[in-house]
């Protein structure tokens, strides 16, 4: 992969958020406004992470003080954001993500730089409603700099349809919801409701943390116990390790280094001490930590 271009991140936050009646891009569903909390799980994956606006966005609160990419050619949709990265830097490759996908975590992220085909237009996931092309959570390469201005000097607009007829890499989304979009207030209280729910909770928990770029960086001591598949993957049923991980979310994407972990936060229960926890406790040195994933029948 040493001959791949270098990866630049996009977040495409140059719409007019018509149908949500308000911009998307401030909305905050963890804490910080989804632009914000996109571009950080950009910058974890990418080498640089710009932002896609219109011109007259350019002093918006939420998006000043953000390497911005401007519109060459407002009012197009998507496509505009697309083409104006792909024109600014045309020796990097592109992981375009739209602002709306709160949804989204990094290991959904990385599944796709890790897959991703440079000798390809473009590396995509396949929709889990539909099996068509996702191109606003896709790695564009510098090969598709041309295409796609092309295809908008025709007067098309579909970054989907150009997917369609190009010579992509589509790959099988791993986690069905994490590109879902927001663009209505009916949708954004189902988004809401959805992470309120322990099991989100949990998972969104585990990814404000890697997000936020914080870290209690204090050395400590660990127990860590396994059960299940959770031990069959790490091969052991619990080990002690040294860490700087201050929380059960950090420890477990620490573990996610180290072991082939399949499940995401969101199907875990975490124990602390022998007492169900919070992915956000602060752990001490000599703790006892359990990751505990659905168990069938039980």
């Amino acid at each position: 992969m040493s001959a791949d271009a270098p990866l630049f991140g996009l977040v495409l936050a140059g719409g007019a958020s018509t149908r949500m009646q308000r911009d998307k891009a401030a909305i905050e569903y963890h804490g910080q406004s989804q632009l914000h909390w996109t571009f950080h799980l950009l910058s974890h994956v990418c080498a640089a992470t710009f932002v896609s606006v219109r011109p007259d966005q350019r002093e918006e609160p939420t998006r000043a003080g953000l390497p911005q990419i401007v519109d060459r050619q407002p009012g197009i949709g998507p496509i505009a954001g697309i083409s104006a990265a792909l024109h600014a830097h045309p020796k990097a490759a592109w992981l375009v993500v739209a602002c709306d996908l709160p949804f989204l975590n990094e290991q959904t992220l990385r599944h796709l730089v890790e897959h991703r085909d440079s000798r390809k237009i473009a590396t995509a996931f396949k929709s889990s409603h539909d099996g068509l092309p996702e191109p606003l959570c896709a790695i564009w390469e510098p090969a598709a700099r041309e295409p796609v201005l092309a295809f908008v000097a025709a007067g098309k607009q579909c970054p989907r349809k150009f997917l369609i007829n190009a010579d992509s890499l589509l790959l099988d989304l791993p986690d069905t919801r994490a590109l879902d979009n927001v663009n209505t207030s009916d949708e954004y209280s189902s988004a809401v409701a959805a992470f309120s729910s322990p099991s989100q909770r949990g998972e969104s928990q585990f990814a404000t943390a890697a997000a936020s770029g914080t870290k209690d960086t204090k050395p400590r001591t660990l127990r860590v116990q396994y059960y299940a598949i959770l031990r069959e993957q790490a091969g052991r049923s619990e080990e002690t390790l040294d860490t700087t991980a201050s929380t059960p979310a950090e420890l477990f994407d620490e573990l996610r280094q180290r072991h082939p972990f399949q499940l995401n936060p969101a199907q875990l229960k975490v124990a602390l001490n022998s007492e169900f926890s919070d992915w956000q406790t602060p752990l001490r040195h000599g703790d006892t930590v359990v990751f505990i994933p659905p168990v069938a029948g039980g």
